[in-house]
């Protein structure tokens, strides 16, 4: 479904909805990637689409048509905290929500749907809520003297229940993410799991290149990461798998996504004291195209997401790899549920022992020495999200979902 005008509605009795996010859109940041592919599908189906996000600075952004049949409002957070910025938001919203109710109302965390939650007779008709991440789990990973915080992760854990019992529907990316949110006593059949996706027409192959020649001695077998650079990713790991690599021949890594300095300067200091800082290039988030770019210079990916309870027991549907697998290039994985959810060990890509810098050196070793078994695993990957993975696909889930709450496409002539 593209960006053009599709003509005029045949009907007036049009669903509205709004979908509400603490999130900037657009961004370089996976969160905003997938919104983005969301309200472009809940537009084309439905029409009328309200989509309300934060205000990438501290004043209210006037309603404008950011995609077709979607009216995008940026409301301002201000504050010092995240709990400033969160309650800030929440006034805002409260003022944008006045005089107005929907038929669906979609939510992404408790940050903007606690507050819906609470008065959600008031607000819509049907409330649906996307649990990519909860912040009694998460939050810790940001801030860590949140995890002593018996008091403040109480409050959080209870306001994402809330949210879970008022949902109508609940969204989330990951079968993993599904089995926890069923330990929490939501029901299976209320829960719809869609999967992430990529825009094949941006994520393209890698041009063939030639790989014999990073067998030569001193040409650096290139390795790239991309996505955040919080402690969850394992971006330390890959530094230290860098160091061994290095042992056996050049290589380098570039880590490509947002961070704060004292996580920047953690990495450097690293790769500092393994002898290795020459080797690793860090770089800022930057678009879909800047990255791909720098993807196609590279001669394998590596996720090394930790074993920690963001990824086992949350659960997510890691949109780095789904990416790096669309662009042909090789990819190694950490062997987590989530990433064998996406493919098969030595038949999509190459998976490692969680945590072990040894096991991805062994992986990154074995793609520099037989660079066809590499090619065959990247061409795989690409077939594998052309079948499964696409955010067409994700999109054609999502109306599916919403139909079977009995909200009606509209038509058009």
């Amino acid at each position: 479904m593209g960006e053009t005008n599709r003509g005029t509605i045949a009907t007036m009795n049009q669903p509205q909805i709004a979908y509400i996010s603490f999130d900037i859109v657009p961004a370089p940041k996976g969160a905003a990637i997938h919104i983005a592919a969301f309200v472009r599908a809940l537009g084309a189906a439905f029409g009328n689409v309200e989509l309300v996000t934060v205000s990438p600075n501290w004043e209210a952004m006037d309603p404008q048509e950011r995609y077709p049949n979607v009216m995008q409002t940026a409301l301002p957070a201000v504050g010092k905290t995240l709990i400033d910025r969160v309650m800030y938001f929440r006034t805002m919203l409260g003022s944008w929500f006045k005089n107005k109710r929907f038929d669906v109302v979609h939510i992404r965390s408790i940050y903007e749907g606690f507050p819906i939650a609470l008065q959600k007779e008031k607000c819509c008709d049907r409330l649906i809520f996307e649990v990519n991440g909860l912040p009694s789990i998460e939050l810790k990973y940001r801030y860590p003297a949140v995890a002593d915080d018996r008091e403040l992760l109480q409050k959080l854990h209870a306001q994402e229940q809330i949210c879970l019992d008022a949902a109508d529907l609940i969204i989330t990316p990951s079968g993993v993410t599904r089995d926890y949110l069923e330990g929490r006593q939501v029901p299976r059949a209320k829960i719809c799991v869609i999967p992430n996706g990529v825009d094949l027409d941006i994520f393209t192959p890698t041009p063939q290149q030639a790989s014999a020649v990073n067998l030569e001695e001193n040409f650096p077998y290139h390795l790239i990461y991309f996505g955040t650079l919080s402690a969850w990713q394992g971006v330390n790991i890959a530094i230290e798998a860098l160091a061994q690599v290095n042992e056996r021949f050049p290589a380098k890594l570039t880590a490509i996504g947002q961070a704060r300095s004292q996580q920047i300067e953690r990495l450097q200091k690293l790769a500092n004291k393994l002898g290795v800082s020459e080797n690793l290039r860090i770089l800022s988030p930057m678009s879909q195209g800047n990255l791909v770019q720098q993807i196609h210079q590279a001669d394998a990916i590596v996720a090394p997401l930790t074993p920690n309870d963001r990824n086992l027991i949350q659960g997510c549907c890691p949109l780095k790899v789904l990416e790096g697998m669309a662009t042909a290039t090789p990819t190694i994985a950490t062997n987590l549920p989530v990433v064998r959810e996406i493919g098969g060990d030595r038949e999509h890509f190459l998976l490692v022992k969680p945590g072990s810098a040894g096991s991805l050196k062994d992986a990154i070793v074995e793609y520099h020495s037989q660079p066809q078994f590499a090619a065959r695993l990247a061409r795989n990957a690409r077939q594998r999200i052309e079948t499964h993975y696409t955010w067409q696909q994700a999109g054609d889930a999502l109306i599916a979902a919403y139909h079977r709450l009995g909200i009606p496409s509209v038509s058009y002539n």
